[in-house]
């Protein structure tokens, strides 16, 4: 099957995109309204694109309303940002914080989730994430005649629980995948998670 992009509208690009560009890693990004309550929001468009300096990348559309999506609007505002790895106990809440809430209402709140500073940085973490970024905004860009808002952020600290930690030999941090159990976004409304792992080196 071959499909032309140039003949399907964008919903169907974006339909056929993410049914085929999967395993998605999944962002939980934890950000403060201006009230002071956070909001809370999951996206799958999101990956690391740099170590110098460490920054990763959020892709974000508009809301329903066609306005930004107000983890834009906050990290704008106050430039910083928690990006959690959700993990298998955390789906059902996770995807429950994809819903449209009302502007300046917390996600956090909503769901009952709690919270626990995180030392040293803007932001407090989600007490059960077992992986948090602490992050500044870097830059934003837009893209597309969405606009599609990229959201550059830089790593200025992280949070791994020490149950999913293994420290080699070489004095290098290992994260054992299996505890750490990530969630990753599938096609339409699936979901999976890691079932098999194969070790292959690289070759000399």
């Amino acid at each position: 099957m071959i499909v032309d992009f140039t003949a399907i509208e964008s919903g169907q690009r974006y339909f056929q995109t993410i049914q085929t560009l999967m395993p998605r890693p999944i962002a939980w990004v934890l950000t403060e309204h201006a009230n002071g309550s956070y909001n809370l929001a999951p996206f799958s468009f999101f990956t690391a694109i740099c170590s110098e300096p460490p920054l990763l990348m959020l892709s974000l559309g508009l809301k329903p309303t066609g306005g930004f999506k107000d983890t834009r609007i906050n990290l704008e505002r106050s430039g910083f940002c928690v990006i959690h790895i959700p993990d298998r106990p955390m789906l059902e809440a996770m995807n429950a914080s994809s819903a449209t809430l009302a502007d300046d209402m917390s996600e956090v709140e909503q769901l009952g989730l709690s919270l626990q500073p995180f030392e040293g940085f803007a932001l407090p973490r989600l007490a059960d994430a077992r992986v948090a970024y602490g992050c500044e905004i870097y830059e934003i860009k837009e893209m597309g005649a969405g606009p599609q808002s990229l959201l550059f952020v830089q790593i200025r600290q992280m949070f791994i629980d020490d149950a999913v930690v293994e420290v080699l030999a070489n004095g290098r941090m290992k994260v054992d995948a299996r505890k750490l159990d990530p969630v990753a976004r599938l096609g339409a409304n699936e979901y999976g998670f890691l079932t098999d792992i194969t070790h292959l080196g690289r070759p000399d």
